[in-house]
């Protein structure tokens, strides 16, 4: 009796400290690279805009090419979507929901699968010397799972690198046309 007396006091006070810890550990994240690209604002936009350019250069697609997809929707506009589902990838979307013609898309990201969350991720296109900076930054709300994680590993360091190789990979895209 005494054992399950000391067991529900620790599971009492792990809660409390599992609740009242996540009110004080960031309720939001952002994510955000950054490269400069030697190529016509119109062409780097069309590689990110048009989501059957997006699916060439995105570093999931290279990172798991037998992931089903499906692009539906007006191209480059509001509404465009791209939708995936893979083994390792999981499985959401992306919706275009607003756009400025060669400066800026606005995108909702959810994923569904292995576990649900929504981020907004966006991509702005600046003039800087000879070519174009590209930014991508994702920002999102943490749920308390997500608060917690955060602890251990950040988003930055978990997708921070899969945006360098996305830019890396859209850079070269655009500059070379492959």
């Amino acid at each position: 009796m005494k054992f399950l007396k000391v067991l529900g006091i620790i599971i009492v006070v792990l809660a409390v400290i599992i609740l009242v810890g996540g009110m004080f550990l960031p309720k939001t994240y952002t994510v955000s690279r950054s490269a400069v690209i030697n190529a016509p604002d119109s062409v780097i936009y069309k590689n990110i805009a048009d989501y059957n350019e997006f699916l060439k250069w995105n570093p999931w697609s290279k990172m798991e090419p037998t992931a089903t997809t499906k692009i539906s929707g007006p191209v480059a506009q509001p509404e465009h979507l791209y939708e995936w589902e893979g083994k390792e990838t999981g499985q959401g979307y992306m919706k275009t929901k607003s756009v400025e013609p060669y400066k800026m898309v606005d995108i909702e990201l959810k994923f569904i699968k292995p576990f649900e969350s929504l981020a907004d991720t966006r991509f702005d296109i600046v003039p800087e010397g000879t070519g174009n900076k590209v930014t991508w930054t994702m920002s999102g709300e943490n749920n308390l799972m997500g608060k917690w994680m955060g602890v251990f590993m950040s988003m930055d360091k978990m997708i921070g690198k899969d945006f360098e190789d996305g830019l890396k990979f859209l850079k070269e895209k655009s500059e070379t046309g492959k």
